[in-house]
């Protein structure tokens, strides 16, 4: 047993011993940053595992200090590689880190972040120059921008004289929502009193206690009534100023912008007359930047133009907007009633429309589809990198530095989507339409070597 154990090892006992080999510390640096922005590993994380492989550089402090480094070397404002200047549509929006304001603006359809960073403020000044920064360049003019109603940002754009549209989310789902549920809670619970009172009637045992009981049943069945129209009211009106946002109708013919809003201000009234205060005070937040609300209707016929020129007929285009429309709205569901419903429609027209164009089809849909996405009626890509950026920030316990946001943008900036439908692609090239063969990891040490050559010594 002994010798055929020997015989077993001898070649391991007796080789000569393979000389280890040394992980250069650009190797070690790059796999810090794998596992800080593709495995979102806290500090402490990373200098564990490090030390577990017995690597160097694998103290706190080293991973700290390292990562911090990189940061400091990376612009807060983003760098464009492209070689005329390009006008966009911006949206932008505050990030709280507790009372911290962290300002970000993006470019919504490539996903692109133009400028992340930490403020003290977010008044008008403060906006301003991080705008300013984002234009220094010469290669980015922001022509219009999409943002919630906040009194600094809004007086920067203004300023700047640059178009704004209001985040039409922020400007009415946002205010009006959130009644949908609530009065459908008080209805629910106006319904559980009148039982309750009606019950009760049975158990009395003098005729002055049965008519004591149903006085109060009457009176709550008469509050039920009430709860219930107000309830199918104001649902019935929100549904249809939220119809009144979209684009185009149902049909996929255009919306008309004044007749859009002129049912819009009749919604309103209609709402006002339902008597809540606490509305009403948000109908007139939404009736002050009713004017600005629906200037996108503006891009929606440009798009529609511009795919004209194309040589695309009437018939294939409604045909087209109608998946692009659907296909957005399921998207943006959030019941899954109203997801499964956007669902079927998206279905039903994509396989219409590629029954009528077969092989034109995806040629076609290209076409129309990223002229209609230039379409942008809220800010709610801000959100998007904000679920990205929170577990990053949760791991630091909200202790956030600039040197971390910048390496964040630039990870962002030149990581391929793994799904949805920017799935193989990056934000960069999206937005300059330049083939990035390279990954991030390559594309960030290769800029450190230029701007820092020391560094990997």
């Amino acid at each position: 047993m002994l010798l055929n154990r020997l015989k077993e090892n001898i070649s391991k006992i007796f080789s000569p011993k393979e000389q280890e080999k040394k992980i250069s510390k650009k190797e070690l640096i790059s796999r810090m940053l794998l596992h800080r922005m593709v495995g979102g590993s806290s500090i402490q994380a990373i200098s564990t595992i490090m030390k577990y492989d017995e690597l160097d550089y694998s103290s706190v402090g080293s991973v700290s200090q390292s990562l911090s480094a990189i940061g400091a070397l990376l612009p807060t404002v983003q760098s464009i590689p492209i070689d005329e200047k390009i006008e966009i549509t911006a949206v932008a929006d505050e990030i709280f880190i507790g009372n911290q304001p962290i300002l970000i603006t993006l470019e919504p359809i490539s996903s692109v972040i133009l400028a992340i960073e930490l403020a003290n403020d977010r008044t008008k000044a403060t906006w301003s120059e991080h705008i300013v920064k984002i234009e220094s360049s010469g290669k980015i003019e922001i022509i219009r921008m999409v943002t919630d109603n906040g009194t600094g940002l809004r007086s920067a754009i203004s300023d700047k004289g640059i178009f704004w549209q209001p985040d039409t989310y922020h400007a009415i789902a946002h205010r009006l929502g959130k009644w949908v549920h609530i009065l459908e809670q008080r209805a629910y619970k106006r319904i559980a009193i009148e039982y309750e009172r009606k019950r009760v009637i049975s158990s009395a045992k003098t005729q002055k206690v049965i008519n004591q009981r149903r006085y109060k049943y009457n009176k709550a069945r008469k509050r039920t009534i009430e709860a219930i129209e107000m309830y199918e009211n104001f649902l019935y009106l929100y549904v249809h100023l939220l119809k009144e946002l979209q684009p185009f109708h149902s049909n996929g013919d255009i919306r008309d912008r004044d007749r859009a809003k002129a049912n819009i201000e009749v919604a309103l009234e209609l709402i006002k007359s339902l008597e809540n205060e606490h509305i009403n005070t948000q109908v007139k937040s939404i009736e002050k930047i009713l004017p600005e609300l629906l200037n996108y209707f503006e891009e929606s016929q440009k798009a529609i133009n511009r795919c004209k020129k194309l040589g695309i007929d009437d018939e294939t285009l409604t045909m087209l907007t109608l998946v692009w429309q659907w296909n957005r709205a399921v998207t943006k569901a959030k019941k899954e009633e109203r997801r499964e419903r956007a669902k079927a429609e998206y279905l039903f027209y994509l396989e219409y429309a590629k029954d009528i164009l077969q092989e034109r089809y995806e040629k076609l849909k290209t076409k129309v589809f990223s002229e209609l996405d230039n379409i942008i009626q809220a800010s709610s890509m801000v959100e998007n990198i904000n679920s990205i950026l929170r577990p990053y920030l949760d791991h630091s316990k909200n202790q956030v530095t600039q040197e971390f946001l910048n390496l964040f943008a630039y990870y962002h900036n030149h990581r391929r989507y793994n799904s949805g439908k920017r799935k193989g692609k990056t934000p960069m090239e999206m937005l300059t339409g330049k083939r990035q063969n390279r990954s991030w990891i390559e594309l960030l040490t290769d800029f450190i070597e230029m701007v820092e050559p020391s560094f990997f010594l």
